[in-house]
């Protein structure tokens, strides 16, 4: 499903960073419904920063942001690298979800219904009742995206969220997302420092490097020499070993 011209978020020259520090300037971007963008760099290089700043939850220190609708706190589902929950605290993978559909208006049955509709999404709704800590990390990470699409999103949004996880866990998680984004034209913004995913999946790359960003189209951001620019070293091109 090719992208719609809504205008979700349209970035132009921000600077960010936290109080008096500045960490990114320069940036611009615009990311359009139907994408799958890839924030993309080392850590620490401010790809978490310009995250926070496009969802609202940090104010830029200069140039202009603007947001649609869609892309409000209600329309947005959330994926971190962890759970931030107690885990000497029994916590059922039901009550991980339903930890998603809080802020939101639902009655009983519609919560029942959306939590039902995550889990099976993920494939995980024989495990409903099970301990959220008794599940393996592609499972645990499985049900923090399952958190995050009870809200019925209209962006995902995922913060290194294979970190830690094995391939077979990647594996099984990165083709829902494509599938997602292909047949129902969800927008994801996916942070992450693994180059090879974002060649194979991204639609659009916001590429960061030296205090500022490079963002686009994937195939005109993912040049040789932008890489380079970004890692110091010549990057490979693993196109064909990953597919």
């Amino acid at each position: 499903m090719t992208a719609t011209t809504n205008v979700l978020f349209d970035a132009r020259a921000l600077a960010l960073g936290y109080g008096r520090n500045v960490i990114l300037r320069d940036v611009t971007l615009t990311v359009h419904g139907g994408e799958y963008w890839f924030l993309l760099g080392p850590n620490g290089t401010g790809k978490t920063t310009l995250l926070r700043t496009l969802l609202g939850m940090l104010p830029p220190h200069g140039g202009s942001l603007r947001r649609d609708a869609a892309g409000a706190p209600a329309h947005v589902g959330f994926v971190p690298q962890h759970a931030a929950l107690a885990p000497t605290l029994p916590t059922t993978v039901r009550e991980v979800v339903s930890l998603g559909l809080v802020g939101l208006d639902l009655t009983r049955a519609e919560r029942r219904l959306r939590i039902h509709e995550a889990l099976d999404q993920v494939d995980l709704e024989g495990a409903s009742a099970r301990d959220y800590w008794a599940l393996s990390g592609g499972q645990q990470q499985r049900t923090l995206v399952a958190r995050a699409l009870a809200r019925r999103p209209r962006v995902l949004v995922l913060d290194e969220p294979m970190s830690g996880l094995d391939l077979v866990a990647e594996d099984r998680l990165l083709p829902l997302l494509a599938a997602w984004h292909r047949e129902r034209g969800l927008t994801i913004l996916y942070v992450t420092h693994a180059v090879a995913l974002a060649r194979r999946y991204a639609s659009h790359v916001c590429l960061f490097a030296r205090g500022s960003a490079i963002a686009g189209a994937r195939d005109e951001v993912l040049v040789p020499a932008n890489l380079e620019a970004t890692y110091g070293v010549a990057v490979p091109d693993e196109t064909e070993t990953d597919t």
